[in-house]
């Protein structure tokens, strides 16, 4: 059952009504069935009862994609709903939390083979083992609600604040140390296992994974969701909890013409992570011990940010191997740029070759000088971090039932994406105690304009200055 919960001070004003997209009305006075993952029991839309849609490509225009047909259920939404959400990065891990609290039920569904997280990836390679934060490096705390979690965080020992030294890495070697304040707050294994132990005490949350959510289909007052032909339940609501390609494909025939319209506006910048393991620890000419374990870097086009996992995870327990991550700059990653689900060797080799090369550039050696490392790894992160922002929590279409979360809301951090996760799940169990009669009360974000979002190549870190050109969401006021 549904529970009141007190939850953040964001108001989510309703959206004035405006033109509206042709509509497909769906109801029924049928008996409901709840929502079950036997695939010989769900009941699938036939061809004489559902409306055909072909998937969309991630390429069509905005325009074209608010002309598809607009569904709105109109039977009430039961006393006990089900909440599918697509995505289990933080922005959909916290919405499953916060539905949970509010006594709502949800399936989250991922494609994450070694774990949950998205770009909380951490990567172990053994026997070694090396360790390597291939994705989010560390993150800040400014906002009450988000400050609240980290502190549970750590007293379950998940998270602890990084007091190794951090700063600005202009070309040559020449380091500045940021203050230590506010503090950088890192995973005590790693990001990944943040998110993995994040819903083990849950108990109305399921998670199913690795998989690849490939379609969405409204039927008798419910979304029927599949992977590639095989159904994955029925559900009374979804949550969109991941962009990019993927996200566009799949909302480009859903029957939800404004959230897949926002959806498309969405500008992500491409960055490359490349893994490197050396057997002695790097070196800053002219210096007697190194003076950093993380380094936003200025001044160098392949490089933009460089850290030294070892010190950062294991601290004075190690002494070697030394893993470090090198993050690329956007421009390289976009210059560079290749399909992420099958990089070609060649292409592997030049950035590989290209970002070595920048460390040498940033820690000021000699060509050619940089000791050889004994294992490398790039990965693209083809939708990286969002360019561009609504400046609002989440958005939500009551007629179709369905919402988007994440980060690019507000931000370009995992912060953003934990209060995005919250704001939806809240607004969500809202919509739902309100028994869904009144929808355009609770319709948000669905129209508002986007604007440039500012920030460092690897995202933002709110009070950490003056690397982080903090993105400042004014109260949200839905346009029309």
């Amino acid at each position: 059952m549904l529970s009141s919960f007190h939850h953040s001070s964001l108001i989510l004003k309703p959206l004035h009504k405006t033109h509206k997209p042709l509509t497909i009305t769906f109801s029924s006075q049928l008996p409901r069935k709840r929502p079950t993952f036997d695939s010989d029991q769900t009941p699938k839309p036939t061809s004489r009862n559902r409306h055909k849609r072909s998937y969309g490509a991630s390429r069509r225009s905005i325009l074209k994609t608010l002309k598809q047909e607009q569904v709105a259920f109109t039977t009430l939404v039961p006393d006990d709903p089900i909440v599918a959400i697509i995505g289990g990065g933080m922005a959909g891990l916290a919405c499953a939390l916060f539905l949970e609290k509010r006594g709502v039920r949800s399936t989250v569904f991922d494609t994450g083979v070694h774990g949950l997280g998205g770009r909380m990836g951490t990567r172990i390679v053994d026997p070694q083992p090396l360790i390597f934060d291939h994705a989010a490096q560390f993150f800040t705390a400014s906002d009450p609600q988000f400050v609240e979690l980290v502190q549970g965080w750590m007293e379950q020992g998940l998270v602890r604040e990084w007091q190794g030294t951090i700063g600005e890495l202009e070309v040559g070697g020449q380091f500045v140390p940021l203050p230590s304040s506010p503090p950088r707050y890192i995973g005590v294994n790693g990001m990944r296992p943040i998110a993995d132990s994040l819903l083990s005490q849950s108990s109305l949350i399921n998670v199913e994974r690795p998989t690849w959510i490939s379609k969405l289909e409204p039927f008798n007052g419910m979304w029927y969701l599949s992977e590639n032909g095989k159904p994955r339940g029925q559900f009374d609501a979804i949550v969109i909890a991941h962009n990019g390609k993927c996200a566009n494909r799949l909302l480009g025939s859903s029957g939800l013409p404004l959230i897949a319209g926002q959806m498309k506006r969405l500008e992500l910048s491409s960055v490359w992570a490349l893994l490197a393991a050396f057997e002695d620890p790097l070196q800053v000419p002219g210096t007697d011990s190194f003076p950093f374990e993380g380094a936003f870097v200025k001044g160098v086009d392949s490089i933009s940010w460089m850290a030294n996992n070892t010190k950062k995870l294991l601290g004075s327990q190690s002494g070697g191997p030394h893993c470090w991550t090198f993050l690329s700059t956007a421009a390289y990653g976009k210059r560079n740029k290749v399909p992420q689900e099958n990089i070609p060797t060649a292409t592997k080799e030049k950035v590989t070759a290209g970002m070595l090369m920048g460390v040498e550039e940033a820690l000021g050696l000699p060509k050619r000088s940089l000791q050889t490392p004994f294992y490398t790894r790039v990965q693209l992160w083809g939708a990286a971090l969002p360019t561009n922002t609504p400046g609002i929590p989440c958005i939500f279409d009551p007629h179709g039932r369905a919402g988007i979360c994440g980060d690019w809301l507000v931000g370009s951090n995992l912060e953003s994406a934990a209060l995005s996760g919250i704001a939806l799940a809240n607004h969500m169990a809202d919509y739902f105690q309100s028994g869904g009669d009144r929808p355009d009360e609770f319709a948000v974000g669905l129209r508002s304009e986007f604007e440039r979002l500012k920030g460092h190549d690897i995202g933002q870190f709110p009070g950490l200055e003056p690397v982080s050109e903090t993105h400042t969401v004014p109260e949200l006021q839905p346009t029309t």
